[in-house]
């Protein structure tokens, strides 16, 4: 595989610039391009600028309202709703995530419901920055069918990505960020289009048999994580991003999606808890002493700290050099 160094600088530019020319407002390509640069920043490539042909392809397609203008609405003290009015999700976060912080701080818990939008990137952003305010946060979303409930050779369920965030006085947060599939489809079509196999187990060809070949995976579908537990973690999330905050499920949101390759438009429900207020203030040190514990047994690593380590490395990052080729013909072409 051959690839390209770019500073973060370089990143971020690039993809501000793509969005910008494909008709994304200001607020949408930064924000946007703001995603894409720190997920390649923390070593999360499937969500970094492999992503940015869908968002390209979404935005010229019309699906994607380049200029859409994310309004927040408060139904009660601890329930916050924002309209995406069908753009990108990184905005309509700029523009709800300190409200919900305020309404959780103040009450214990609060909820954000976030409708009609378009999410395309890692959850983790979301968490991370309520964790960083002190508070306990857990976020998911549905996608369009990829992924087989248990028992099933046919795609319900989509990737299904849920995060959690626990603060940590005087340090980063505890995130993690999995999707309920066994592998995220971007990992997936990574690897199919660097020629590696996938672990078994990871999904099924389009005849319903067992296969490592990632190319035969995308034509059948993923299996989720664990067997009928993941499953069930995979239904429930359909039902909190769907159903509970009014919008579609995974193959209701395939039905009204234009298949232009970009995100489809969903729901996303995050929830915000105070542990301040519902624990008292010795939860610190309670939970201090259980990652201290968890963190000094053999063999584990605490959730994000792979993530936390690439940040520190502020150097150039390696890029997938026809990746980037197929950006810049997008961005020269105007097509």
């Amino acid at each position: 595989m051959n690839t390209s160094s770019l500073t973060l600088d370089e990143i971020y530019a690039l993809a501000r610039e793509t969005l910008l020319g494909a008709g994304a407002s200001e607020e949408h390509a930064d924000a946007v391009a703001d995603v894409v640069t720190r997920a390649e920043r923390d070593g999360s490539h499937s969500h970094g600028l492999f992503r940015i042909p869908g968002y390209i392809a979404s935005l010229r397609s019309g699906k994607v309202k380049g200029n859409a203008n994310p309004g927040l609405s408060k139904p009660s003290p601890v329930v916050l709703h924002c309209d995406g009015d069908l753009g990108y999700a990184p905005l309509a976060h700029r523009r709800s995530l300190n409200s919900l912080a305020e309404a959780a701080k103040e009450n214990g818990v609060a909820t954000l419901s976030i409708t009609r939008t378009h999410h395309f990137a890692a959850l983790w952003p979301e968490t991370e920055a309520l964790g960083e305010q002190g508070l306990v946060a857990v976020a998911c979303v549905s996608y369009m069918p990829s992924v087989a409930p248990y028992g099933a050779t046919e795609a319900l369920y989509g990737t299904n990505p849920m995060s959690f965030a626990w603060p940590r006085p005087g340090s980063p947060p505890l995130v993690f960020d999995m999707a309920t599939a066994s592998m995220a489809m971007g990992d997936v079509q990574i690897a199919a289009r660097d020629g590696q196999s996938v672990p078994a187990g990871t999904g099924l060809d389009a005849n319903g048999e067992l296969t490592t070949d990632p190319k035969e995976i995308i034509k059948g579908v993923l299996l989720p994580f664990g067997g009928y537990k993941g499953s069930h973690i995979a239904m429930m999330i359909e039902l909190l991003a769907g159903p509970l905050v009014g919008e579609t499920v995974s193959f209701q949101s395939k039905k009204r999606d234009s298949g232009d390759g970009g995100p489809p438009q969903g729901g996303e429900f995050i929830l915000a808890m105070n542990p301040d207020i519902l624990s008292g203030y010795e939860w610190p040190d309670q939970s201090e002493a259980f990652l201290e514990k968890l963190d000094a047994l053999e063999g584990v690593r605490l959730p994000a700290e792979r993530r936390y380590e690439n940040r520190q490395d502020t150097g150039s990052r390696q890029i997938n050099s026809d990746l980037l080729e197929k950006i810049r013909a997008t961005l020269s072409s105007g097509t």
